[in-house]
């Protein structure tokens, strides 16, 4: 009843509200009909990750559905007999039961994310669930949702954690229970920003742990990994094998924004998952002001993003 009574007063309000703050665009200050969305230039300028990408890390692909003659039967062929995988996951089988990246690290998703975590704009948070929860296949069962850790100083430093924020929206909106300190980084990192993968799984060895408070609830479960922004996945990958040690079953990771690094190819022939399960649908998930029509990778970044 409170909450019935608290939207009602929300929607009495709103436009009083408007009127007082003018809805605007987060990101250019162009006029929005109503708070809590993009313009539609803005919009335009988010890279939506699709099909065809790989079945394990959900990395997009070239769509060879334009290909000629031999090729395009050949692959045709493949793709009967299963999902395809990129070089890396061919090169190094992750760990992780697949990646849900609500966009792809560009200039529209970085400005996201700067004035998310650094700018204190807590305000963007529940647009950045909305894009990941509408990224998020069906998950079966009951999920433990679990932000990636911040180190003490940083989160006193900074007085939040934005990936635990993302997580509990995301927990709020599947119906899921949160776990918010189910990891924690006893161990501080410098900036991560300017190192590369090797130099970055180096310095975040043994940094996360597992909630020792926590364990017998990871034991066995199944785990949702959010993160902010995936670079390297040097950050995910110490929290899944914190994960992995003290039980999981299974861990996904969802995240808002995703560094494709293209020097790190994907393979001129990528070759089916002879183990790939059958495509799940997003049954049951809300998708409102979002559309998955194909991977637009224009002007994405081969930079790194800064983690943590």
């Amino acid at each position: 009843m409170l909450k019935l009574g608290a939207m009602r007063w929300t929607r009495a309000l709103a436009p009083l509200i408007d009127v007082v703050f003018p809805p605007r665009c987060p990101l250019c200050g162009a006029p929005l009909a109503q708070h809590g969305g993009l313009c539609v230039a803005c919009w335009q300028g988010l890279s939506i990750p699709g099909d065809p990408c790989c079945s394990r890390c959900q990395r997009p692909l070239p769509d060879r559905s334009a290909d000629q003659g031999a090729e395009a039967a050949l692959a045709r062929a493949d793709a009967a007999q299963g999902a395809w995988i990129c070089a890396p996951c061919m090169a190094e089988p992750p760990r992780h039961h697949g990646i849900a990246a609500a966009t792809l690290y560009n200039d529209v998703s970085r400005h996201l994310v700067l004035a998310f975590k650094h700018g204190r704009r807590l305000g963007l948070a529940d647009l950045m669930v909305r894009l990941m929860v509408a990224r998020l296949p069906a998950l079966p069962g009951e999920w433990l949702v679990v932000p990636v850790p911040l180190h003490r100083w940083r989160l006193w430093q900074r007085g939040f954690n934005q990936s635990a924020l993302l997580a509990g929206g995301i927990a709020r909106a599947l119906g899921q229970p949160l776990l918010v300190d189910g990891l924690h980084r006893p161990r501080a990192t410098p900036p991560l920003g300017h190192l590369g993968r090797t130099q970055r799984a180096a310095l975040l060895q043994g940094a996360v742990r597992a909630n020792a408070a926590r364990r017998a609830q990871i034991k066995g479960a199944q785990v949702l990994l959010v993160d902010d922004v995936m670079t390297s996945g040097a950050t995910t990958d110490a929290c899944i094998a914190a994960l992995r040690k003290a039980g999981a079953r299974a861990v996904r990771i969802a995240c808002f924004a995703r560094v494709i690094d293209d020097t790190q190819a994907i393979a001129p022939r990528a070759m089916p998952d002879p183990q790939a399960a059958e495509p799940t649908q997003n049954a049951g998930t809300e998708t409102t002001g979002t559309q998955n029509t194909g991977t637009q990778n224009t002007g994405t970044e081969n930079t790194m993003a800064p983690e943590a």
